[in-house]
């Protein structure tokens, strides 16, 4: 895992070249990918606090740009690669982003003012602390990263409804948060997906009543059901239901 992850400006980062190569992807569609996010309307200056444009020397010499990111402008990016090798390789990285950001940590602890009896009582007491807290961390930042790193269109239907769920909970856990979210998730599938879900749920209504389906079953069925219908959809849906799990944070806390 050396080298997948390294410290620049006291932070940990992966680069789009180092992704790139990870996971055998194009670099420059990587980069499109950055790219998108920095200059999308929404959220554009969050995205751009996940990522840093750089410069590598090619095989020519030539300088060539890339992208250095932070753990979640990786998570942003790897999130949408599928595959038994690439959820390998997210797991390496996650893991490796722990290790480094572990050291930093170490790193950062200054005991040099303190006498020498002082300072090994403070090392004893800081170490235990760290290993303790380090162990914590750790299970509760793999947990929760993988939990959406797992969510795929197998069981996407209750594992994007825990994920919204915790979303909730950041967002104050009311009501009105639940409606947001939702509103703001099904508004994006439209967009992503070039439909209209309203209109497909309601033909889907008809068609039922058509059939002799009782009010009750229909009046049950949601926009889920409709997005359930369409495999594309499907998969939009699970993608932004993951981006929403980055943007409010929920990998970063306990479940």
């Amino acid at each position: 895992m050396n080298g997948l992850v390294i410290m620049k400006e006291q932070q940990a980062v992966t680069t789009s070249l180092q992704v790139a190569e990870g996971f055998e992807k194009q670099h420059k569609n990587v980069i499109q990918a950055i790219e998108e996010k920095i200059q999308s309307a929404e959220n554009s200056a969050h995205y751009k606090s996940m990522f840093a444009e750089g410069i590598y020397q090619d095989s020519r010499n030539r300088n060539q740009k890339l992208y250095y990111m932070n753990r979640d402008g990786f998570t942003f990016i790897a999130m949408g690669f599928t595959g038994s090798r690439a959820d390998e390789f997210k797991l390496k990285y996650i893991k490796a982003f722990n290790e480094m950001e572990s050291h930093i940590k170490q790193q950062q602890l200054d005991m040099s003012n303190l006498s020498p009896e002082l300072q090994l009582m403070a090392s004893l007491v800081n170490n235990m602390a760290k290993q303790e807290l380090a162990q914590k961390e750790l299970s509760n930042k793999v947990d929760n990263i993988s939990e959406i790193v797992a969510l795929n269109t197998t069981d996407w239907r209750k594992d994007a409804q825990n994920l919204i769920n915790k979303i909730v909970r950041e967002m104050g856990n009311t009501p009105e948060a639940h409606r947001e979210i939702r509103n703001n998730i099904f508004t994006e599938v439209d967009r992503r997906g070039g439909v209209q879900l309203n209109t497909r749920l309601t033909n889907k209504r008809r068609r039922m009543a058509d059939e002799g389906i009782s009010k009750s079953k229909r009046d049950s069925l949601s926009k889920v059901d409709v997005i359930s219908d369409d495999k594309k959809l499907v998969e939009i849906y699970v993608a932004i239901v993951k981006e929403y799990a980055i943007k409010y944070g929920v990998y970063k806390k306990g479940a």
